[in-house]
């Protein structure tokens, strides 16, 4: 295994290389001038000239991306046109919140997303696997804004349980207590990705009771507790287990409008808002990180199905 995972790692150099030039030319193929958003409408153009040729920009655009390649490798994304600090700062300043999120999201994912799977699928035709094919269906065609939206109206207008919008640091005063901050968007983004793991679960779990080793553990006299969670879970797991990994890996891009409706300061609010300001360095810099986290999510779901099921090979 150790063998497999440094040739997935050497083979992440190349993917990487190719995946900073797409996103350097794309991202410079934004209209509008960076320079020239950040000096305002009043700038003159001997001034954007002079700002542009301070931030490089004047230079052919080949020059540009082996310039930015160059520090890139050194761990230095450069430095954001509109903060005028360290692009790694800036992506830090909102991975703590966007990071939370993410797991808090996991977690209700976990919590309602498998224990009605696998009751939907033991009650295989029942008014309960109705009930929960039903409402996994149409949570996962809510939009996550409307639901928001209401989660909103009614939890923190309505009754007054929870704040509607922003998130103090758990460093702040408060502590872990600011985690209800978001509780509501963490709902949010976990309702239709929860939706989908019941219905994964529940078709993961039918498809292997009809193998022949459930049924022969079942002839044996096993109880169907045990023949559901020992034999039929753990192996239904196995595809479950690539969605949760690429599900979490999605929640920082999924988070974008979550974010936005409840006013977080997470990644998803910083790539926005730096798109709006022509931010290049930014935006550069927080659409490679998240390819390298989806890089790295898709190995550690390719080592769980080894660790799963032990006839997977990896060489």
């Amino acid at each position: 295994m150790l063998a497999y995972t440094f040739k997935r790692l050497l083979a992440l150099v190349p993917t990487l290389l190719a995946a900073s030039v797409l996103v350097f030319l794309f991202v410079h193929l934004i209209p509008g001038d960076p320079a020239a958003v950040l000096l305002g409408d009043s700038a003159t153009p001997e001034d954007v000239a002079r700002l542009s040729r301070e931030m490089g920009l004047d230079r052919p655009i080949y020059v540009q991306y082996f310039i930015w390649l160059g520090h890139a490798l050194q761990g230095d994304f450069g430095t954001s046109v509109f903060f005028r600090t360290p692009v790694m700062d800036v992506i830090a300043g909102g991975a703590e919140t966007s990071i939370l999120l993410a797991v808090l999201t996991m977690i209700w994912i976990i919590i309602l997303g498998i224990p009605i799977g696998v009751m939907s699928a033991t009650r295989h035709g029942s008014w309960v696997d109705q009930l929960a094919s039903g409402g996994a269906m149409l949570f996962a065609s809510v939009p996550t804004f409307w639901l928001g939206l209401y989660l909103i109206l009614i939890f923190a207008v309505w009754l007054g349980w929870f704040p509607s919008s922003g998130f103090p640091s758990i460093h702040e005063e408060g502590g872990l207590l600011n985690l209800r901050y978001l509780l509501l968007p963490s709902l949010t983004l976990a309702a239709p990705n929860a939706a989908l793991i019941i219905r994964l679960v529940r078709a993961s779990m039918l498809d292997v009771q009809r193998e022949d080793h459930v049924r022969t553990a079942r002839a044996k006299g096993l109880h169907p507790a045990r023949v559901a969670i020992k034999h039929v879970f753990r192996n239904a797991l196995i595809s479950v287990a690539a969605a949760f990994g690429f599900t979490f890996a999605a929640l920082i891009s999924e988070a974008v409008v979550t974010e936005t409706v409840f006013s977080l300061p997470g990644v998803g609010q910083l790539v926005v808002q730096s798109i709006l300001r022509r931010d290049y360095p930014v935006i550069q810099g927080v659409i490679l990180v998240i390819v390298c986290l989806y890089m790295v999510i898709n190995l550690i779901v390719d080592l769980a199905y080894a660790w799963l099921d032990p006839r997977v090979s990896l060489k």
